[in-house]
């Protein structure tokens, strides 16, 4: 058993990549996540990788672009505005089916906003955020031990479906302290025959591209690639449930927002309301068979965010607006308490006893 060490999110970010075989790492600084920019600055030098400042988020990028095609492990990290930067070369690499994992540590927007946390960007790294039709999985921590385990999971799932991952974390997290456990063993090797790495003379030359200037061709493999995020959409949901078994009412949160959540939902208890709590893990792919499954048996859902209300679309369509959603939310780098959130679970339970 590895033993525990105390680490900032972001720290713990950084050092679960390089157990996770990263040792290609190319980013800028930005408040809420130069830790991560920082710590591998420190240690990819010791361990035989590559850190990279690149001139510009929008360098950093196509750099991952050029490692993921020679089949290495490798990563960026950046906060909101400059993974708006990044989003051409995102959608690059997932039209090139390429693992990588972005890390946006999110601050409040838009624009360059503040920055104190947000979770604003969801909606960004749900619904593709680049142009064209694709999908990242997106990963969502709410503990420094869960940065450090969905890096290392963002990475396996990159290499087993050819996709992007993201992690979307926010302020807080990046920032927070906790103890976390690190795993001693390395990570299995994953062969990678369609990488760019030269031929030897012994097989015909890969070409890593997103260009296809046949429009049936790009239809294809638009077809063949939504086949692939079917599979995901059907293996790789993550949730958590926290008090759901007799819960008439359901409260949805993900990262900071459902550790606050939590304790508000315990405070209802105490109260007399049977209220439980749905922390999405995956925010893409979103876990719509769990939340149509409590449609079947609450009496409405609460939907805990901070920002002005993105998650509880995805909320709707997985419960098909059986039954109400309404919105807790503080944005601007505000985190509501407990006692906010404890407040709208009473609003909800009132409005629809």
């Amino acid at each position: 058993m590895a033993e525990k060490v105390l680490m900032k999110g972001n720290e713990a970010i950084a050092e679960a990549a390089i157990k996770a075989g990263c040792r290609h790492y190319f980013g800028y600084p930005i408040t809420p996540q130069t830790e991560i920019a920082a710590y591998m600055a420190k240690r990819m030098p010791k361990i035989g990788g590559t850190f990279l400042q690149a001139e510009s988020e929008v360098s950093a990028i196509n750099m991952v672009y050029g490692v993921a095609g020679a089949g290495f492990r490798v990563m960026t990290s950046s906060s909101s505005p400059g993974v708006s930067l990044k989003q051409e070369g995102i959608s690059y690499i997932a039209g090139a089916d390429l693992p990588a994992l972005i890390v946006n540590v999110q601050r409040g927007g838009p624009g360059l906003g503040g920055i104190q946390p947000s979770q604003s960007d969801y909606f960004q790294a749900t619904k593709g955020g680049g142009h064209g039709e694709y999908h990242l999985i997106v990963l969502a921590p709410a503990s420094v031990q869960e940065m450090a385990d969905l890096t290392i999971k963002a990475f396996d799932l990159a290499d087993q479906y050819h996709v992007p991952t993201m992690l979307l974390a926010d302020g807080t997290m990046g920032q927070m302290m906790e103890p976390v456990e690190l795993p001693d063993t390395p990570p299995a090797e994953v062969e990678k025959p369609w990488a760019v790495r030269g031929t030897e003379g012994k097989r015909p030359h890969n070409i890593i591209n997103s260009l296809y200037l046949d429009p049936e061709l790009l239809e294809k493999t638009n077809f063949e690639r939504f086949e692939r995020y079917a599979k995901i959409e059907e293996n790789e949901c993550m949730s958590e449930s926290f008090m759901m078994e007799d819960a008439e009412y359901c409260v949805v949160a993900f990262g900071i927002a459902a550790r606050v959540a939590k304790n508000a939902v315990v405070a209802a208890r105490k109260a007399g309301l049977k209220v439980g709590l749905i922390r999405p893990i995956t925010l893409w792919p979103f876990p719509k068979k769990v939340l149509a499954e409590a449609a079947e048996q609450v009496k409405g859902f609460l939907s805990v965010e901070l920002s002005m209300g993105q998650m509880i679309e995805d909320i709707k369509l997985a419960t098909a607006c059986k039954k109400p959603v309404e919105l807790c939310c503080r944005t601007g780098g505000m985190i509501p308490t407990p006692e906010q959130v404890l407040e709208s679970i009473e609003k909800l339970a009132k409005e629809n006893q």
